[in-house]
């Protein structure tokens, strides 16, 4: 952790990994954090403030849950077309197809329609409107207690002070788990500095601190406020393995479990081989 936050890599042994945990999940505290503390190892923890501290879902979670509930993913697309028509005029809207054209493209994981429900409902339209659809399809496929949900999925405010007191590092993850270069520079500062707050709350070190993006996503007004605020270490989504000598500390890339094998039995992919070499 020390040769992160320094950007240097002269104390780390060779194969070095850091182990991050986005999300604030209760398994992370009463599964993960178990395997760790008897391994003697330590992990990163990157817990969005607000599903700590108000028990809301999430709303990333909520659709993740939505996704879940609905197998057939047209029952949700005409959901928002619907909802769309009905609030065309209100909000200005552009057509459905225009929507559809711009957000339901296909990623590495997810199908168009799959696509299409993530991004409309956390980017694409207005905050507002993205509320109350997101909403609705939770309490109408979901859960209608919200506040009993949240508590089930995420980590309490005293287990994630636990694990800081026990040697794990809890960084921040936004307030909201907004997209942050999609807000302002405004909005930006407040998330950041809210999320400060809360790891001063939990006791971990406000001032050479490491920050997840959310969605991995960032842009440069971010930066700039991430360096005001002594920010150490930035951690994106983008796939590779970091080098501390060669890359912008503030944007490292990292790998996913998807990128790597399933089993210790499986052949070595890319990634295990250029880590093993490198």
């Amino acid at each position: 952790m020390d040769a992160i936050k320094s950007n240097s890599t002269s104390d780390l042994p060779p194969q070095s990994l850091l182990l991050t945990f986005d999300d604030g999940y209760i398994d992370h505290f009463t599964d993960v954090f178990p395997v760790l503390d008897r391994e003697k190892l330590s992990g990163c923890f990157f817990p969005p403030a607000k599903c700590i501290l108000e028990s809301q879902v999430l709303d990333v979670n909520k659709i993740h849950f939505i996704l879940a509930c609905v197998p057939d993913k047209s029952v949700l697309v005409n959901y928002i077309y619907q909802s769309l028509d009905e609030n065309r005029s209100l909000y200005h809207l552009e057509s459905s197809e225009f929507y559809w054209q711009k957000c339901g493209v296909p990623s590495r994981y997810d199908t168009a329609e799959v696509m299409f429900v993530k991004y409309m409902l956390q980017r694409e339209l207005l905050e507002k409107l993205r509320y109350v659809i997101t909403n609705e399809l939770f309490k109408k496929f979901v859960s209608n207690d919200e506040k009993a949900f949240s508590k089930e999925l995420y980590s309490s405010i005293d287990q994630i002070s636990c694990l800081q007191r026990n040697g794990m590092y809890i960084g921040s993850h936004g307030f909201d788990h907004y997209w942050l270069n999609s807000i302002s520079e405004d909005d930006q500062r407040k998330e950041i500095d809210l999320s400060l707050e809360f790891l001063k709350k939990i006791g971990s070190d406000p001032f050479r601190w490491i920050m997840c993006y959310p969605y991995g996503e960032y842009n440069e007004s971010l930066l700039t406020i991430l360096k005001e605020r002594n920010c150490s270490v930035g951690l994106t989504t983008k796939v590779g393995v970091a080098d501390l000598n060669s890359d912008n500390p503030l944007t490292l890339p990292r790998l996913d479990t998807n990128d790597l094998p399933k089993d210790s039995k499986l052949e070595p992919n890319e990634w295990t081989i250029k880590v093993k070499s490198g």
